[in-house]
């Protein structure tokens, strides 16, 4: 699988194309600054991109708004972003991009290899992976979901960071019936239809609870 990385931090983009050769991708491009990373995007095509939000010049959004703007250029381009700090309005931002496979990523959570490499994958098959973390705090901003249960939050929790629902089942120690039912009881509570399709299911709770 070919994929595309972008960090300026010279140790991390060494480890991270590292961890990803082991795993058999095919890293057929690593920059370390915003101009050139929308040039190596459309050069190469890559099947997925990791990608630091800040990027030299500025260290602010140049990492983020190339990938945007490569999106535009190649509809669909999986984007797994990667944040020092959780930041919503960048989060907002890359997920407001239709189609395609979208992840928001804490660097720290890079550590844990196997949840890593896990991500990447999901957002190269079109999926989301988002970080706990970010989800946790989007999760505390959002008085309306005082109206569901404890259980009902921890689905909610799950299904935001992109997991499927036998996933979900897997890891509360729940039947998929179960998580069925507590999904159904979310999106009603939420007003929100119910969609066949995970990633727009969870790019809809996204949505709703950066609203």
């Amino acid at each position: 699988m070919r994929v595309v990385i972008a960090e300026d931090h010279a140790l991390l983009r060494d480890g991270l194309t590292r961890i990803l050769r082991a795993f058999d991708f095919d890293v057929v491009a690593s920059v370390d600054n915003g101009p050139a990373l929308l040039p190596a995007l459309i050069t190469h095509r890559p099947q997925v991109a990791v990608i630091d939000v800040r990027l030299p010049p500025t260290f602010t959004d140049e990492g983020l708004q190339a990938a945007i703007a490569a999106r535009s250029q190649i509809p669909g381009l999986p984007i797994l972003v990667l944040s020092q700090h959780v930041e919503p309005m960048y989060a907002r931002e890359l997920l407001s991009t239709p189609h395609g496979g979208v992840g928001y990523f804490l660097k720290d959570r890079v550590s844990n290899v196997g949840e890593f490499v896990d991500a990447v994958r999901r957002v190269a098959a079109g999926g989301t992976a988002m970080d706990p973390e970010v989800i946790s705090q989007l999760l505390a901003r959002r008085e309306p979901l005082a109206v569901l249960t404890a259980r009902e939050r921890e689905v909610l929790g799950e299904m935001a960071e992109g997991r499927s629902n036998a996933a979900i089942a897997t890891k509360l120690r729940i039947t998929e019936k179960a998580v069925s039912k507590h999904i159904n009881n979310i999106l009603t509570k939420l007003d929100m239809p119910p969609s066949e399709d995970d990633n727009r299911r969870v790019l809809a709770v996204l949505a709703y609870l950066n609203a």
